[in-house]
């Protein structure tokens, strides 16, 4: 038996002295709406409208089960929306979706979106092609989470050639050997968007994704002549660059919705992107090539309580073929996803519809406040609550009356007594609340190649930090998180949590109130161990078991500083990139330069810092802090890159490095690191990318990569290419402002 949702909805009744008129709800389950009859004395001034509140039970569409439900025509996605609007706002109008146009919601609601095979953590240069068995020189590729799961990145390297996009370009670059490195190409793609980021490599096809948009014609509220609507449309294009002087547009597909995040799973590119819901002309997400629509995908929607605001559309693509899938959800705005060899999970923060949050604002009052209240106070509530012929602001009105009567009848102490009772019962009811509403969605889906199959929605308390906040292991998944609410009587309360979930995303185990009062600042799952960083002060290095379904803490470690970004050395060792600090007194922490450190973990019970290199100072800044994809390391080369941008004079100061500065007084480049247990860290020197004639402060999009033994250098200017052993320098290119003219790509 499915349980239906009653929720008190707030209808607006505007009571017409004159005529009697009344806005009614325009759906096939009405609620049944009495109100006070106006006074037979008419007046010249018609009463104020009244706020009823509606005992309603939704339609069909929404009866609490949890289940995804398909979507079978936009007819129904109609229906599901004007529904939806109940929970929302409460307040419905009859011109809603009425000859499959809506008139005017705008200004009554809020527009807001198979067995699991062991992954493997990736290490070093796990993804170089020639440390998998094929012919070729040796040589790394994108700092990835998982291994065999690429992500993408506005630069992507194989044995040969370095492909770059940058705003509309895209540079092809013949980068080996170093000696005779130069720019094969460098073209504008005639597209709209000024912002590319985001590309795979696949032998010799490139997938090339750019937000873009769509234009439709629609007609205005109460108007008669079309107009023209833009709608964001994501593009994946599909590139063959064989030929390197002469690449070929092969696909241009167009999915509805912003771009959000994608993978790359052999031949096949699996991508997210989010369209919003457009209340006023709803239509399903579809796919173009071209100027075709070839498919527009099965869509789901969830039988809950949640706000919808997006359709999140999965999309999965063969590189090297015509085979394309799609499916597309109806929820939240997909936020953070993590994808193993065989499924793909998206997230998002819980948000519930308005409807939700009075309804609960209800219960708090009746299930905590009244049972405190003295009991003539408690019988007297009831009595007037029993009145039938009482609507629900004057059963308020009447409650209020006689609760101010009791606190007029008692002494200060009395009243401060329960005073204090009430708010350590709110506190605690709010606290249990905001546990259960401030939770991360998860939705899982399986992806086989094109195949897709939704398998299941789980959630967990709180907030996630990035994709490194959740693993897939052993037919397991796991998530750490940061709880964080305010209570009145309170203030702000924090603490962390990690979770084991089964298949079914159905939680399994937990360990809570990690490092009360801190947040999560990195985590690093490594099978059966999770390495977690919290912060406020002082970095506590967590080392958690994860071997059965109830983690459990090893060991603890506590030192300055915080970090950032955790990447595995090997089983022993873990690696950290973050920043250092110092207590300035007052609860206050200041920090300072950017911090590598290398953990040793062998005894979980006992880590311990081998040791660390501090870069800089406050003005330091390495894009590694916040993207994985600018950290390289490799063990087997002894290599640790990371791009620096600081004041000259703190680098000199601290590190000792031979800094080659411009005359402005801030430089940019990379810090080459070498570490080992035995040694601890060593600077093998820098190299810059600075430049003496321009005012350059940053180093934005910065890459490190080899092939065989050079070592490449990338940063919006600059590709340089320097010997690993010493750094010399071999080569460099600069890829911008090179004041020739620029070919553009027909197709």
């Amino acid at each position: 038996m499915s349980l239906k949702i009653i929720l008190p909805i707030a209808v607006i009744v505007s009571v017409l002295a004159t005529a009697g008129i009344m806005y009614s709800i325009g759906f096939d389950n009405q609620p049944e709406v009495t109100t006070t009859p106006p006074s037979p004395e008419v007046t010249s001034t018609p009463p104020s409208p009244e706020v009823v509140y509606v005992e309603k039970t939704y339609s069909e569409f929404f009866e609490g089960t949890q289940d995804i439900r398909k979507i079978s025509s936009e007819s129904e996605l109609r229906d599901i929306l004007t529904a939806y609007s109940i929970l929302e706002g409460g307040y419905s109008d009859p011109r809603i979706f009425r000859d499959g146009g809506f008139m005017g919601l705008e200004e009554t609601m809020e527009l807001a979106i198979e067995p699991m095979a062991e992954p493997s953590i990736a290490l070093d240069s796990d993804f170089a092609k020639a440390e998998s068995g094929s012919s070729g020189p040796d040589y790394s590729t994108t700092n990835v989470q998982v291994k065999n799961v690429d992500e993408p990145d506005y630069l992507k390297n194989d044995s040969k050639y370095v492909y770059i996009v940058s705003e509309n370009t895209l540079s092809i670059i013949d980068a080996y050997p170093a000696e005779s490195a130069k720019l094969v190409l460098k073209i504008a793609l005639d597209i709209e968007s000024r912002y590319i980021q985001n590309m795979f490599l696949n032998e010799d096809r490139l997938v090339i994704f750019y937000n873009g948009q769509s234009q439709d014609e629609i007609i205005p509220q109460f108007d008669f002549i079309p107009r023209p609507s833009y709608n964001p449309v994501t593009h994946a294009l599909i590139v063959d660059v064989t030929d390197k002087e002469n690449p070929e547009i092969l696909k241009d597909y167009t999915i509805d919705g912003h771009f959000s995040d994608a993978r790359m799973i052999e031949n096949y590119v699996y991508f997210v992107t989010n369209n919003h819901i457009d209340y006023q002309y709803p239509r399903l997400p579809i796919i173009m090539e071209g100027s075709e629509t070839i498919m527009v995908p099965e869509a789901f929607y969830f039988d809950n309580m949640e706000r919808f605001s997006n359709f999140n559309t999965l999309t999965a693509i063969d590189i090297f073929g015509d085979k394309i899938n799609s499916e597309t959800f109806l929820m939240g705005y997909s936020g953070t996803i993590y994808v193993s060899e065989n499924n793909f999970y998206i997230t998002y923060q819980q948000n519930y519809h308005y409807g939700y949050d009075e309804d609960s604002a209800r219960e708090r009052f009746f299930d905590v406040v009244v049972p405190l209240l003295p009991k003539d106070v408690r019988d007297k509530i009831t009595e007037i609550q029993s009145d039938t012929s009482l609507n629900p602001s004057s059963e308020w009105r009447a409650i209020s009356d006689v609760i101010q009567e009791s606190y007029n009848n008692m002494d200060k102490n009395q009243k401060e007594e329960l005073f204090d009772k009430i708010r350590e019962a709110l506190s605690e009811y709010d606290a249990k609340i905001q546990e259960d509403t401030r939770k991360t969605i998860i939705h899982k889906i399986s992806i086989d190649e094109d195949n897709l199959e939704y398998i299941a929605k789980g959630s967990v308390p709180g907030r996630l930090l990035n994709q490194f906040s959740m693993d897939e292991h052993n037919g397991k998944f796991r998530i750490a998180t940061t709880l964080e609410y305010y209570i009145q009587y309170e203030g702000t309360i924090r603490s962390n949590a990690v979770y084991v979930l089964d298949e079914n995303l159905e939680i399994l185990g937990g360990l809570n109130e990690i490092a009360p009062d801190e947040s999560i600042f990195s985590a690093r799952f490594m099978g059966d161990r999770l390495y977690l960083v919290t912060f406020q002060q002082i970095d506590p290095f967590f080392v958690i078991d994860l071997s059965s379904d109830k983690p459990k803490i090893l060991g603890e470690l506590k030192i300055p500083g915080f970090s950032n970004y955790l990447h595995p050395y090997d089983d022993e060792y873990v690696i950290g990139v973050g920043r250092d600090t110092k207590e300035i007194g007052n609860d206050r922490v200041q920090q300072l330069g950017v911090k590598v450190a290398l953990f040793d973990v062998s005894n979980v019970s006992d880590p311990r810092v081998v040791d660390d290199f501090i870069i800089g100072d406050s003005s330091t800044h390495s894009e590694a802090l916040h993207n994985h994809k600018a950290f390289f390391f490799d063990k087997k080369k002894n290599i640790l890159s990371i791009p620096i941008s600081s004041d000259v004079d703190s680098l000199d100061n601290i590190s000792g490095a031979k800094i080659i500065a411009p005359d402005w007084n801030r430089w940019n480049g990379f810090y080459i690191l070498g570490m080992n247990p035995e040694d601890g860290i060593n600077l093998k020197g820098t190299i810059t990318h600075s430049e003496n004639d321009t005012n350059y402060y940053g180093m934005g999009n910065s890459r490190t990569f080899y092939i065989e033994e050079v070592l490449y250098t990338t940063s919006d200017r600059y590709l340089k290419m320097n010997f690993i052993n010493n750094l010399e320098e071999i080569n460099s290119i600069k890829l911008e402002n090179t004041g020739k003219f620029i070919d553009y790509l027909e197709g």
